[in-house]
C-alpha cells in the first residue's frame, strides 16, 4: 500500500507533453478491445489535433456550442448530425472503407439524411412520383452476384428529390407523404423496373449548423441530381448508393464528395410512342438503367457487423 506521503509518479501525471499517454492509458483496462482500440486512438488524434492549431478556451467552448446546437436540429424527419458527417467526408469514408469494391461490385455511397421513413411497398412498374411533377423516367435494372448470376426477390429501397430539389419530409403538406420513394421486390431474375421522374441537383439544408459552417468556409450547399438505393438479399451484404444524372451541375463539387465514377449514367430521351404507351408514361420520356452487383456475405463479414 502506497504510503500517504508518497509523492505521486509524474509520469502517471497529466501534462501537456504526457496528456494523450495518461487519457489513453485510463482506457487500458477496457474489457472489449475493439472499443478499446477506437478509444485510445480518438484521444491521441484528438489531443495531436488540439496541440497541433494550439487551440483556445473560446474556440473549444465555440465547438461545443456548435455541436449542441446540431443535436438540438435534429427531428424525426431530420439528422443534422448525418448532415455534418456527410460535410466533412466521414460519411464517404467510412462507406468506402466498410464496402471497398471490386470485382465488377456495385460501389456504394453516402446513405443522406432523408431516409427517415419507410418506404412504401410498391409493385414492380409503379409509378413513385404521385404528384405527377416533373420529367417522366423509366428505371430499370438487375440485381446479380459477382458471378453474374441473378439474386431473384432481392429488396430494392428508393427515394429521391423531386423535380424543384426537394424531399416529402422537407415539404409536409406540399408534397404528398412518401412522394418519390418505394420498395420493390425484383423478379425472379432479379430484375426491377419503375417509374419515376428526372431528378434535380439541389442545396443539402442550410437552416442548421452545418449550413452556418458552410457559409463560414465559402462552400457551396449543393448535391447533384440522384436517385437513392438500398439493394439488399439474402446472403448478399447490403449496399447502400446513388444514381447520378450524368452532366448535371455540381457532379464534380458535391457537398458531400458521394459521387463514384462508376455510379454516373446518361438519361437519353426516348422519343417512341409505342415504348411510352407500354411503360403507361406519356412520349417523349426519358430513361435509365442501373445494374447492381452485390458482395456475397460471410460468415466473418457478419461476424464484424455483430461486433
Amino acid at each position: 500500500m502506497m504510503d500517504s506521503h508518497t509523492p505521486p509518479d509524474p509520469a502517471q501525471l497529466f501534462s501537456e507533453e504526457r496528456s494523450a499517454d495518461v487519457v489513453a492509458a485510463s482506457f487500458a483496462g477496457t474489457p472489449d478491445p475493439r472499443l478499446r482500440r477506437i478509444l485510445t486512438s480518438l484521444v491521441r488524434h484528438l489531443h495531436g489535433f488540439v496541440k497541433d492549431v494550439e487551440l483556445t478556451e473560446r474556440e473549444w467552448a465555440a465547438a461545443i456550442e456548435f455541436l449542441t446546437a446540431t443535436g438540438q436540429a435534429c427531428t424525426s424527419t431530420r439528422q443534422e448530425f448525418i448532415l455534418l458527417s456527410d460535410v466533412l467526408g466521414a460519411s464517404m469514408l467510412v462507406e468506402t472503407i466498410s464496402n471497398r469494391a471490386g470485382d465488377g461490385l456495385t460501389e456504394s455511397t453516402v446513405e443522406g439524411p432523408f431516409h427517415m421513413v419507410a418506404s412504401p411497398r410498391r409493385e414492380l412498374g409503379a409509378d413513385i412520383a404521385e404528384d405527377g411533377k416533373g420529367v417522366p423516367c423509366l428505371v430499370t435494372g438487375s440485381v446479380a452476384g459477382p458471378d453474374g448470376r441473378p439474386v431473384p426477390a432481392a429488396t430494392v429501397d428508393v427515394w429521391q428529390a423531386n423535380d424543384e430539389g426537394f424531399y416529402d419530409v422537407q415539404q409536409p403538406g406540399v408534397q404528398p407523404d412518401l412522394n418519390l420513394r418505394g420498395l420493390f421486390t425484383a423478379d425472379d431474375e432479379g430484375r426491377f423496373w419503375f417509374r419515376s421522374i428526372v431528378p434535380r441537383h439541389y442545396p443539402i439544408p442550410q437552416d442548421g449548423p452545418v449550413g452556418r459552417l458552410l457559409d463560414a468556409t465559402a462552400r457551396h450547399p449543393n448535391r447533384p441530381a440522384h436517385v437513392h438505393f438500398e439493394v439488399s438479399a439474402p446472403g448478399y451484404r447490403t449496399v447502400t448508393t446513388h444514381l447520378f444524372v450524368a452532366g448535371t451541375p455540381y457532379i464534380d463539387s458535391d457537398a458531400v464528395f458521394g459521387v463514384k465514377p462508376s455510379l454516373v449514367r446518361e438519361f437519353p430521351e426516348v422519343d417512341d410512342p409505342e415504348r411510352a404507351a407500354a411503360a403507361g408514361l406519356p412520349n417523349p420520356f426519358r430513361t435509365v438503367n442501373f445494374d447492381v452487383v452485390l458482395r456475397p456475405d460471410t460468415e466473418t463479414d457478419t461476424a464484424e457487423r455483430e461486433a
